[in-house]
């Protein structure tokens, strides 16, 4: 444990990514182990993640260099504590790095192959974290016995072999009494990182082999030491479903998931209070495809850490190393997207960051998943051309203030700084999506509005407001025929083919500003729709060269690999031969 600052850069650009890409695909990445000549560039990539996280903020490390922490997590576990920027972010996590330590030593066996709850986003003050599920009454009793000696001193066999289930009924009082324990102090970890929720990935209850129940999960816990937290069971595919997306030509519109298979069991379920705020109808989610799943996920995501309350949030799957890091990406990518974390971050950085501490050193199998051709990496990068529009901007309900009914045009004109300030861009032309209130009739939102070029009679009542109110914009609301309006009130779930197009067929862009827009953290849809881009277009490049995607055969009907092609295109390579 130390106190840590940034690192002189290891790498950059496209070449720190390449080189990234290489040594993932050749090795799962073990914190235990040490030398040989991947040593210098893994230590490369661990140096190159410090200084990114350290260009916005302040932080502390837990060393795990030898794995004696977890085998399979970061050897320098990051702790955001701080926004680097003065007054830019008035939140600070209230975590001390010593006392987390402590509950991490005492809590990790609670959880499947010790990966215990991480956190690993810092966004206004929240700790959103990581980790595995919880560890069944095998694991607990056998990890360094049992499973150590006929894995041959390794820790990782654990799950493929187990003799003793957690529902033997003649070992329920000594199992009780250990999980008391454990799982007691797994959630003091938690609510000292101030998690109230908890959002579980599994398709399953309980991850059964053999016949036998391998590991638990919160929402099945008998002793319902875990019911004051907010639980939501939102099952999600496990990476051996995404050998079918590579199989579809990385297609994942209208690949629909299985729900009917026998160890499928884990039903959704989320509290009401959760989905309130979201025109989602979340009892048709066996009908969604993977797409629709995936976008509904993440906007029930950011709902959650978008709300009012200071609370945490934990994402965890079996082992933590698959689904959960998706949505780990997913939300670091949007939310930074969007200028609310890693703001200083270039696309091509926070690509890196990405790929390396979210997926890399948090131990994703990526050979193993290559070899069986199960992509969920891939699918990771590639979903951002799905969550480019404004319906997944952790700003757009931060900025939504309903107008009372009655509002004059003059009043609408004059807008505070706070407002302004959540939706200027690094360009002078933006457009901001139409959208209507759900309020009495007559009122609408500021996202009705539109920032324009005024005619002098306009611009003359602009200067003249300047001179007293120095924070005064002068905003016009964009016309728009009845049929281009959205329906008050709604968003609708739409379908695969349409869910990643923006909202710029929802307004009338009437030109660029007449003023000269300063640099802000918070970015209009316009900027995170090429943000996300960019990421992307730099991902499938890179791993393109490097990894490459797998072709497959065209099928009877002669269709043609539409995905990679439009890869090729995209990304200005020639010839689907470098694919």
């Amino acid at each position: 444990m130390a106190a840590a600052r940034g690192c002189p850069p290891a790498g950059s650009g496209d070449r720190g990514l390449a080189e990234l890409l290489l040594e993932f695909s050749r090795t799962q990445y073990r914190a235990k182990d040490g030398g040989g000549a991947a040593a210098a560039k893994v230590e490369r990539i661990e140096r190159r993640c410090l200084e990114l996280f350290g260009r916005d903020y302040r932080y502390s490390v837990i060393s795990n260099a030898h794995g004696e922490v977890c085998a399979h997590y970061p050897r320098h576990i990051v702790l955001l504590e701080r926004d680097n920027a003065a007054g830019r972010d008035p939140f600070e996590s209230t975590v001390q790095v010593g006392k987390l330590q402590d509950l991490i030593n005492r809590s990790k066996m609670a959880r499947c192959r010790g990966r215990f709850v991480c956190p690993v986003i810092l966004y206004k003050g929240k700790h959103i974290c990581r980790s595995a599920t919880l560890a069944g009454w095998g694991e607990l009793y056998g990890r360094t016995g049992y499973n150590y000696i006929f894995s041959g001193g390794s820790d990782d066999a654990w799950a493929d072999a187990e003799d003793i289930s957690e529902d033997d009924s003649a070992l329920r009082n000594a199992d009780s009494q250990l999980f008391d324990k454990v799982r007691g102090h797994d959630i003091k970890l938690l609510r000292y990182l101030s998690v109230r929720y908890i959002c579980d990935l599994m398709v399953e209850n309980k991850k059964v082999k053999f016949g036998l129940n391998v590991t638990s999960s919160e929402k099945v816990d008998k002793a319902q030491r875990y019911a004051d937290f907010t639980l939501l069971s939102i099952p999600y595919p496990g990476c051996e479903f995404f050998k079918e997306y590579k199989d579809r030509d990385y297609t994942a519109e209208g690949l629909i998931f299985n729900w009917k298979q026998d160890y499928v069991d884990a039903p959704l379920s989320i509290p009401a209070s959760v989905t309130q705020s979201l025109s989602i109808d979340w009892s048709e989610y066996q009908s969604w495809d993977l797409v629709q799943q995936t976008q509904n996920y993440l906007k029930l995501l950011i709902s959650i850490i978008n709300s009012d309350d200071d609370s945490g949030l934990l994402v965890h799957c079996i082992s933590g190393w698959d689904r959960t890091p998706l949505f780990i990406s997913l939300l670091r990518l949007s939310l930074w997207a969007d200028g609310l974390i890693h703001a200083s971050l270039e696309p091509s950085e926070i690509l890196y960051l990405t790929v390396a501490y979210d997926w890399f050193l948090f131990g994703h199998m990526l050979v193993d998943r290559l070899n069986k051709g199960e992509e969920i990496f891939f699918f990771c990068f590639n979903f951002l051309k799905h969550i480019t529009s404004e319906e997944f901007s952790a700003v757009k309900s931060q900025r939504r203030k309903s107008l009372p009914p009655g509002f004059t045009l003059e009043e609408i004109c004059m807008l505070k700084q706070r407002d302004r300030g959540s939706t200027t861009s690094l360009s002078s032309d933006f457009s901001l999506g139409m959208e209507s209130s759900p309020g009495a009739a007559g009122s609408f939102t500021y996202e009705a509005v539109e920032l324009m070029p005024a005619g002098a009679q306009a611009q003359a009542a602009w200067r003249k407001s300047c001179a007293s109110s120095p924070q005064a914009v002068l905003w016009s609301r964009a016309q728009q025929s009845e049929d281009r309006l959205p329906s008050a009130g709604m968003v609708e779930v739409k379908s695969s083919s349409s869910s990643s197009s923006t909202h710029s067929d929802n307004f009338l862009r009437l030109g660029s500003s007449p003023l000269e827009v300063p640099r802000s953290r918070l970015l209009s849809a316009s900027d995170r729709e090429s943000r996300l881009e960019e990421v992307r277009s730099a991902f499938v490049a890179s791993y393109s060269r490097t990894i490459g995607l797998k072709a497959v055969p065209p099928s009877p009907s002669g269709a043609i690999g539409g995905l990679l092609e439009q890869f090729v295109r995209g990304v200005g390579l020639r010839g689907s031969s470098t694919l």
